[in-house]
């Protein structure tokens, strides 16, 4: 007998639609225990996926998909709707190498409306669909599923204040606020409430009829009447804000009650304009390890689901990350003029032994890049040392701010690039596949690659001391095994060095490409400069190594469109001769999901790709 009786039915949400209202807990348990079960053995994200199971069951339940379009923010909060949709059997490859994204799709299915991964753009595209839908005369609902953290963007806002407009469009947004929990006397207020709030609107558009006509103190007296209601019920809500936006706000509701659900979004569905429904999930729910440690459980490796032992990695080396955290924080006991500002990334960045020593100095501006950015140029103008950590992925959406705002003042800001080259399972979405080429172009920027764990601690360093804009850019995971030292040294700026001595041919490897390069190199007697810096690029290395060698390879793990190797052949075509010239690096492509190893050998720039693509130049001359 199967373990899911009711999910084994499911191959479309048609299939949840058939379902009478009984069913729809039962099918809920299901799906949570298979979600458990699922992940264990592929890795993902849980928390946020185990929070949104009765919110995606009931929109199911309710809106006609793919007809309506229902849009998840980020969309790592999307394996339920995965399942419902037909893709039960391929979340065995989540996120392996081949297999299905974890994040929304527009080629994966019809069911994925719009592709997410980044945060706060749900409502931007689930407006313009709304927009299209009522253009066209479509009678079609658009919604945007977008949670509480993500809110914290100007994004969100700046779609907000564009709908709030436009009375005329069928555009249902649902704030999943995880972030608190909902006692029973609240819950239970909120749930009647919930069920009372379709007939009150209903109401309250009647009056305006019967009013319309009525003198102006009469119609001033009845708003004044309408916001002391709102007042007695919920004196603390937030729907005052949603309303001045131009929204219908409708909420809290317990986002793990089908039975309140179902009926609030079925009432929904009957109205037009803009409105807004406030759902509290708790993330983990169902799942008591996850429920107490949310954060731990976001994202998991393979586990056990029985004990939610994780598979832990036994290694002693650092990451680059802790390589990071432990720099900064040994850097701000020497200097008060340090602080450290992320944009929601504690745990990734490797900030949470700096905010736990030093809280006075610790910025999270939530998911606020742009803001980010701008507030570390204001706090730089005030004499103090600002030490961005960011994705490189993330560091893309405050592009104007960091030409704008910081490098063309020429601030000492210190940007820490993690998860630059290729990140692994999240895919293309979290590549960080371009900071090299978007930031060489950037006049007074300072672009670092460390080549190992040691490196990095002393350009990071380096970056601190730099009278300008500076970023240190460095992979996932670990680096080869070098011991960071415990000091506080510096690099000499723009300087590389050679780390083997061959003939012919002169591999320039950029960061962590050097030590496939070193491998490369033995297997074709190659010369090896670890070259360290992008800008300013060491000039006199490169023509030392264009004298000596017939063949310059440059090696790096970026778009190798207006990358490194690009700074390498504007050095070349100032020289009187010029040797051959091959750039390494990765496709003008976006690159899918899978294993970092797995990636590097499908793109070339693992040590055997590297000498393949040498060994085939070689025989073309």
């Amino acid at each position: 007998m199967s373990d899911y009786p009711y999910l084994d039915r499911i191959h479309s949400p048609a299939d949840v639609r058939a379902l009478n209202r009984n069913e729809l807990p039962i099918l809920a348990d299901e799906l949570r225990r298979f979600l458990i079960e699922s992940v264990s053995k592929t890795g993902g994200h849980l928390s946020s996926n185990l929070g949104t199971v009765e919110l995606t069951v009931a929109l199911h339940t309710v809106f006609n998909a793919p007809e309506d379009r229902i849009v998840w923010d980020v969309g790592h909060q999307t394996y339920s709707h995965k399942i419902l949709t037909g893709r039960r059997d391929a979340m065995a490859g989540l996120r392996h190498y081949g297999g299905i994204s974890g994040f929304p799709r527009r080629t994966e299915s019809e069911y994925d409306p719009f592709g997410t991964a980044h945060s706060s753009t749900s409502i931007s595209a689930a407006l313009a669909m709304a927009v299209a839908a009522r253009d066209r005369n479509e009678a079609r609902a658009s919604i945007a599923v977008i949670g509480d953290g993500a809110m914290s963007a100007g994004m969100a806002f700046e779609a907000l204040n564009n709908a709030g407009s436009m009375k005329d469009i069928n555009l249902l947004v649902i704030l999943n606020d995880n972030e608190m929990s909902i006692s029973p006397p609240v819950g239970a207020l909120s749930n009647i409430l919930a069920r009372l709030m379709a007939p009150y609107d209903t109401a309250r558009r009647l009056g305006k009829k019967v009013l319309r006509a009525a003198p102006s103190p009469v119609l001033d007296l009845a708003r004044k009447v309408e916001e002391v209601a709102k007042g007695m019920v919920a004196p603390d809500s937030p729907g005052t804000l949603f309303e001045e936006f131009g929204f219908h706000y409708f909420g809290p509701v317990d986002g793990h009650d089908l039975d309140v659900l179902v009926p609030t979004l079925q009432n929904l569905r009957n109205f037009k304009g803009p409105r807004f429904l406030h759902v509290v999930t708790r993330k983990g729910q169902g799942y008591k390890l996850a429920e107490a440690d949310p954060v731990r459980y976001h994202g998991v490796s393979k586990f056990d689901h029985r004990t939610g032992l994780q598979e832990e990695n036994t290694g002693t080396r650092p990451t680059y990350t802790q390589v990071f955290g432990d720099w900064l924080c040994d850097a701000a006991a020497l200097d008060a003029r340090v602080v450290g500002i992320t944009p929601a990334m504690c745990e990734g960045s490797g900030l949470t032994r700096f905010a736990r020593e030093f809280p006075e100095r610790y910025y999270d501006v939530g998911i606020a890049e742009q803001h980010a950015l701008t507030f570390a140029a204001g706090l730089a103008c005030e004499g103090y040392r600002p030490v961005v950590a960011i994705y490189s992925t993330f560091l893309q959406r405050a592009y104007d701010q960091l030409i704008h705002d910081i490098a063309l003042q020429n601030l000492p800001v210190v940007l820490a690039i993690d998860r630059a080259g290729l990140t692994g399972a999240d895919g293309a979405t979290h590549h960080g596949t371009f900071d090299l080429s978007f930031l060489a172009c950037i006049p007074n920027m300072l672009v670092m690659t460390p080549a190992d764990e040691n490196e990095c601690r002393q350009m990071l360093h380096t970056a601190l001391c730099h009278e300008g804009p500076s970023a240190v850019r460095y992979p996932r995971g670990k680096g080869p095994g070098t011991v960071p030292e415990t000091g506080l040294d510096t690099l000499p700026i723009g300087k590389g060095e050679i780390r083997r001595h061959g003939r012919k041919t002169a591999l320039l490897a950029f960061g962590s490409l050097l030590a496939p390069a070193l491998e490369a190199g033995e297997a074709l007697d190659a010369t090896v400069a670890n070259m360290r810096f992008v800008k300013p690029i060491d000039e006199t290395l490169i023509a030392h190594l264009a004298r000596e060698h017939d063949l310059l390879v440059t090696l790096e793990e970026n778009a190798v469109t207006g990358g490194a190797g690009s700074e390498v052949a504007r050095v070349l075509d100032a020289l009187p001769a010029r040797p051959r010239f091959l750039r390494l690096g990765l496709p003008d492509r976006f690159i899918d999901h899978g294993e970092q190893r797995q990636l590097l050998a499908e793109t070339g720039l693992d040590a055997a790709g590297i000498e393949s693509a040498i060994r085939s130049t070689e025989q073309d001359k």
